[in-house]
């Protein structure tokens, strides 16, 4: 396969608003052992590329300073050692960065076929968020058939994808979300709606569920919302971290109610774990996820679509707080 010599990307000129995301020319990536070079049909947008953006994401060494975190495309070179793609296949890939590009080398490990019906824009939107919502809300938190959870940013993308794939697998869910039309897609998605600007949702779990409160909570909020967390929390419940909107840092937590409730609270970054554990996450997601999304559920929630020059409108779009699912940019 004929590859021309120079691509598009997205860089971060310097750290700041939106408009610091500009396109540039660059030379192709190079594929590396076992790695596949895809070209990019469509990227993700996500909560992490605007933190990364604005200068504050712990950047560890190795890791791309481009943007994008997920990708969907063709396979148009391998890597040594790599022996489960071949050119020409369809695939959608969690990316160690530079998704905002025509082309993005990944780890083979790290990439999936696309399900059957899929479109380039609804593959570009799986990776991130079931790697993370897999990884933290049902292997981490532990959530299984019979359980409750509680999903703050229930409208997300990654806030979606845990109500879907909890209706999916058994888990009773609940979501808090700041408006009445967040609330109704929420409801839609199978889970109880928390409209967190005029209800308590300590209050509404513990109405709810008759005081057991729930076994597991995904939480984007942090410091802010640490004591009402633990509260809310049943008998050995897990309290998962995937964000800090709220503040990184907590006052007056109450370790009394840790230590009554046996509560366990953890959180992970999906970008900072290793190729392994990456690996290991996509091995269960094409286990127990691959089959649902191939029978046509779970299908990911689109919001809105942009040009790959439009990388600043989509993160306006999501720093704005009004989508509803997955942001996406369109590569081809």
């Amino acid at each position: 396969m004929t590859l021309p010599q120079t691509m598009t990307q997205i860089e971060i000129t310097q750290p700041g608003a939106p408009e610091v995301l500009q396109p540039r020319q660059v030379p192709l990536p190079a594929v590396g052992a076992g790695e596949v070079l895809i070209r990019v049909h469509a990227a993700g947008v996500n909560r992490p590329d605007v933190i990364q953006r604005a200068g504050k994401y712990p950047m560890k060494p190795g890791m791309s300073p481009i943007p994008g975190l997920e990708v969907a495309g063709e396979v148009v070179a391998i890597g040594s050692g790599v022996n489960d793609f071949i050119v020409g296949d369809k695939v959608c890939a969690l990316t160690n960065g530079g998704g905002y590009a025509q082309y993005c080398a990944v780890p083979a490990s790290q990439t999936l076929p696309i399900p059957e019906g899929m479109d380039w824009v609804q593959a570009a939107a799986v990776p991130e968020t079931f790697f993370t919502v897999w990884a933290n809300l049902f292997d981490m938190g532990g959530a299984s058939k019979g359980q409750r959870a509680l999903i703050h940013g229930g409208t997300s993308g990654i806030g979606t994808t845990a109500l879907m794939l909890c209706r999916e697998f058994g888990v009773k869910a609940f979501a808090t979300a700041g408006s009445e039309d967040k609330c109704a897609a929420i409801r839609q998605l199978g889970a109880e709606a928390i409209n967190y600007r005029d209800q308590d949702f300590v209050q509404v779990i513990q109405e709810k569920t008759a005081g057991k409160g729930v076994n597991v909570i995904l939480d984007i909020m942090g410091g802010s919302y640490l004591n009402q967390n633990i509260a809310a929390l049943g008998m050995e419940g897990r309290l998962v971290m995937l964000g800090f909107l709220g503040g990184a840092h907590a006052k007056d937590v109450d370790l009394l109610a840790i230590m009554g409730k046996r509560a366990v609270i953890t959180g992970s970054l999906l970008r900072a774990r290793t190729r392994e554990e990456k690996a290991s996450i996509a091995e269960q997601l094409r286990e127990y996820v691959w089959p649902v999304l191939e029978a046509g559920r779970c299908l990911p929630m689109i919001d809105k679509v942009y040009a790959l020059t439009e990388a600043a409108q989509a993160h306006t779009r999501m720093e704005g707080g009004e989508h509803i699912g997955k942001i996406v940019l369109r590569v081809d």
